[in-house]
C-alpha cells in the first residue's frame, strides 16, 4: 500500500458557485501509477467543500438555491459580528458540505457513475484561487 499527495489551484466565483474539477482528478490519477485504491479529495479552508453531483444546468441552479434557502445570506450570523466579513453563511454551509470526498479506483479509473461528477463549491463572498488537495492511497501498478 502506497499514499501519493498531489494539488491543484482552481478559480472560483464564490457566492455557492459549482465547478466540476472531474477532469482535474482524472488527470492526476492518469498521470500516477496507481492501479487500484482510494482518491480523497479535500478543499482546505472553511468556506468551500466537495461533493458528487450530476453536473447540469439545472442542479446547478437547484444547488444553490437550496443552500440559499436553508441558511440564507442575508441574515445576520454571530460569525459577522466577530469578523465584520459577512460570510458567517458561507462557514455554516461549507461545514454541512463537508471539505473532502472519497472515490475509489480500479484499473487507474474512478468509480464514478455514469452522470457523477466531483464538484467544488465555493461557499465565500467572493472569488478566490482555491488549493484542492488529491492524496491517492492503493497500491501501484505492475511495471
Amino acid at each position: 500500500m502506497e499514499i501519493s499527495t498531489k494539488s491543484f489551484e482552481i478559480k472560483t466565483t464564490g457566492n455557492t458557485g459549482l465547478i466540476d474539477i472531474t477532469g482535474e482528478v482524472v488527470q492526476l490519477l492518469s498521470g500516477s501509477d496507481f492501479n487500484e485504491g482510494n482518491a480523497l479529495i479535500f478543499v482546505p479552508g472553511a468556506t468551500a467543500g466537495i461533493t458528487t453531483i450530476e453536473f447540469e444546468p439545472g442542479l446547478q441552479k437547484d444547488y444553490p438555491a437550496f443552500f440559499e434557502k436553508i441558511i440564507p445570506s442575508g441574515v445576520n450570523y454571530h460569525h459577522n459580528d466577530t469578523w465584520h466579513d459577512g460570510n458567517g453563511h458561507s462557514h455554516i454551509r461549507a461545514s454541512l458540505q463537508g471539505a473532502s470526498l472519497t472515490v475509489p479506483f480500479t484499473k487507474g479509473s474512478l468509480l464514478l457513475g455514469t452522470w457523477q461528477q466531483i464538484i467544488l463549491i465555493d461557499f465565500d463572498t467572493h472569488p478566490r484561487v482555491r488549493n484542492i488537495v488529491v492524496q491517492f492511497t492503493g497500491i501501484k501498478k505492475n511495471l
